[in-house]
């Protein structure tokens, strides 16, 4: 079995926190590697990470700690977690990325919706033949119990305004390897930028999981208001022109009406 490092960034987001945790421990795949990385919570968010930590063998003290893979236990969850300022959410994550040590990377803010959906993201990925970097599926955003938007995304290409939804990306540990970490430059749209970077020549390819495995908490940084929205159209094209990229224009427009549909 693959190790799957989940990347957990964090702020004063304590009840969000909670309930992510939850449904990785629930999860029916084993190993996990949980990294947390918080921005230096006031609101009981450390205190929480502290608590989930010492249910696991190899998490102690808000330190990093030198991984020994859950002990002996391949079937346990190792834990690795900092409180500290940071520079904002990209750099978090990408301080999360040099912490793990999984053979398979995603970044999880978000709830897992199913017991199997790491299970399936990874069989999707082993599956996948040459060629295949990662995995995708669908995934709701919600607001408590409503769900606000429904990114149904499925298999398609950049150049038609088409993107993975990040919250359910799975990627084998070379891509950050090869394609490196996440510009924080960026304020919104590092995620695409990322993205971007390694799907742009048409030679990388994901495989695609056709249901819901993931509730992402809505607020996110490039969806929290018109203001937001118009800095992620913005850094969106330039993702596009920096990455060289064929009519960044015309595929930020495209973007933008597939995402104006999930609603």
């Amino acid at each position: 079995m693959q190790k799957v490092s989940l990347l957990i960034t964090t702020y004063n987001v304590k009840e969000h926190l909670a309930v992510t945790l939850k449904s990785i421990q629930e999860q029916d795949y084993t190993p996990i590697e949980v990294v947390i990385v918080d921005g230096g919570s006031t609101d009981g968010t450390v205190e929480l990470i502290r608590e989930f930590a010492a249910q696991y063998p190899d998490a102690a003290g808000g330190k990093v700690i030198p991984m020994q893979a859950a002990g002996a236990d391949n079937h346990a969850i190792s834990v690795r977690w900092i409180s500290e300022p940071d520079r904002g959410l990209y750099d978090a994550m990408n301080k999360a990325w040099f912490m793990c040590s999984g053979d398979i990377v995603a970044v999880c803010n978000d709830r897992l919706c199913a017991p199997d959906a790491l299970t399936k993201l990874v069989r999707a990925i082993e599956q996948g033949g040459a060629g295949c970097i990662g995995a995708h599926s669908d995934l709701v955003y919600t607001d408590g119990e409503r769900v606000v938007r429904s990114w149904h995304m499925g298999e398609g290409r950049l150049a038609d305004g088409w993107m993975p939804g990040h919250p359910t990306l799975f990627l084998k540990r070379q891509v950050y390897e090869q394609y490196g970490t996440y510009d924080i430059s960026y304020r919104c749209a590092a995620d695409y930028e990322f993205m971007v970077r390694f799907l742009k020549d048409g030679k990388n390819r994901l495989a695609y999981v056709p249901e819901v495995l993931v509730a992402m908490f809505y607020g996110g940084t490039s969806n929290a208001g018109l203001g937001n929205y118009l800095v992620s159209f913005k850094e969106g094209y330039m993702a596009l022109k920096k990455n060289g990229v064929p009519h960044p224009f015309l595929i930020t427009v495209k973007r933008t009406f597939r995402v104006l549909r999930q609603f």
